[in-house]
């Protein structure tokens, strides 16, 4: 600190608190609408503001050497709670922010001692200064990639790495906020300086290429299993087609016959025998049609593919099915989520039968339309074995196929789902809203609105 009176101080602290809640909004989102977001961060603002400077008054000491410390760890616990970020995530980018406030109060006082002759003017405006390249940089640089770097880290980190994050970046800056360290402009002074810098900016740039790639990798996991599930969806309209096509040549081989038997009947005058055998001929092409699983195109067929692979595999499958033709919900998501889950429920079906072929193997599967939300459950016969990791089930007991797919479909539509083992029976359920995929950017922005 440079010094001088209560306000200059309070100046510069309302400089620092806003910086740092400007860099953080601008890397984070809240998860209020922007007249609530405001009134909190203002209503912490006067307060931090007016505690730090009743501090400075009575001990001014204590309080050059633990008020930034002070102020960002408040300002650290009402960040968790504004954040809509997991906590890991919020962690993360509050030890980013940590690290950027440290090179504007840094670059600050070291620009106005070498410079301005410890001028706290100087040290005031510099921060204003590199706040507003930093903020550029963000918005023009960072913003977006880091939107879509924080679903990785979301997803993939571990306390482990936040905390060692954590401690690291805390050390280095803490080393240099550190007012009992020598303040002379001084070669070793700079070099520690800079030095510190370039290890805790090394060390973020280091997590976010590392989760970056783990991110990526994910992806092209993901995007691979898409592949095999679209191959298998496929195959299975493959089955129907050459079915169709082998019901079409039966039939134009058998209707040969039929025509012969009724120009038989017709010459003999036997119309009474005419008439029962067209009776039976409907009856047996009645028979022949197959059954229509529910009023959707796109649904009923594969369903239909599917419980035909069922049925070959000698799964019991019941069906509970009451869907309307018109859906708001694409027939592209819902049919990945309907062929993701039968899939795996045959995959386990089938385990099954290799390690104990003589208990019952059977899929109940459910699907009904409520009002806005659209219902799923499937139940199958499991392994006991199958366990869940992070409340889903491994890849080992689906074939690898899809369980991703599903909770993004499901997610698009903000939607509820669970998977659990109940001693060797597997259920999925699903609820699904079927409006709109994007409910709750609207509910959002009305909000904000």
């Amino acid at each position: 600190m440079l010094g001088g009176s209560i306000y200059i101080a309070f100046f510069r602290f309302a400089v620092s608190l806003g910086g740092t809640i400007l860099l953080f909004s601008l890397l984070a989102g809240s998860r209020f609408g922007r007249k609530k977001t405001i009134f909190c961060y203002s209503s912490f603002s006067v307060v931090v503001l007016f505690l730090a400077c009743i501090w400075y008054v009575a001990d001014w000491e204590s309080c050059t050497r633990m008020v930034a410390f002070t102020m960002y760890l408040c300002f650290a616990i009402l960040a968790v709670f504004m954040s809509s970020d997991s906590v890991y995530l919020t962690v993360y980018k509050l030890a980013l922010v940590f690290y950027l406030m440290s090179v504007f109060v840094i670059g600050g006082l070291e620009i106005s001692i070498l410079f301005f002759e410890s001028n706290v003017w100087a040290d005031i405006f510099a921060r204003i200064l590199l706040i507003l390249l930093i903020a550029f940089g963000i918005d023009r640089y960072v913003r977006d990639s880091i939107k879509g770097f924080g679903d990785y880290v979301e997803n993939e980190a571990d306390k482990f790495s936040v905390v060692a994050l954590v401690v690291c970046v805390l050390l280095g800056i803490g080393y240099i906020l550190n007012p009992s360290l020598n303040r002379k402009m001084t070669v070793q002074r700079i070099y520690q300086v800079l030095t510190n810098f370039f290890l805790t900016g090394t060390l973020q740039l280091l997590v976010f290429r590392f989760y970056l790639h783990v991110g990526k990798e994910k992806e092209y996991e993901r995007e691979n299993q898409l592949i095999q599930m679209n191959y298998r969806l496929l195959e299975r309209q493959l089955e129907i087609l050459e079915e169709s096509l082998e019901s079409g040549r039966r039939l134009r081989h058998d209707i040969r016959h039929h025509n012969a038997v009724m120009a038989e009947c017709l010459r003999r005058g036997e119309t009474e025998e005419l008439l029962q055998y067209l009776k039976e001929y409907d009856r047996e092409t009645d028979q022949g049609i197959p059954k229509t699983i529910c009023a959707n195109t796109a649904v009923n067929n594969i369903l239909s593919a599917y419980t035909r692979k069922a049925e070959n595999e000698q799964i019991k499958v019941t069906l509970d099915v009451e869907l309307g033709k018109d859906l708001a919900v694409p027939s592209i998501d819902l049919v990945a989520i309907l062929a993701n889950a039968y899939e795996n429920a045959i995959y386990a079906c089938m385990e099954v039968k290799k390690y104990q072929k003589e208990r019952e193997r059977f899929i109940d599967l459910m699907l009904k339309k409520r009002k806005n939300k659209l219902i799923i459950s499937c139940s199958n016969t499991c392994r006991k074995e199958t366990t869940l990791k992070d409340g889903k089930p491994q890849n080992e007991f689906t074939g690898g196929v899809g369980v991703s797919s599903i909770i993004r479909t499901a997610k698009k539509y903000n939607g509820e789902y669970d998977f659990k083992n109940d001693g060797g029976v597997f259920t999925f359920r699903l609820i699904m809203n079927t409006e709109s995929g994007n409910a709750g950017e609207k509910q959002t922005g009305t909000e904000e609105g």
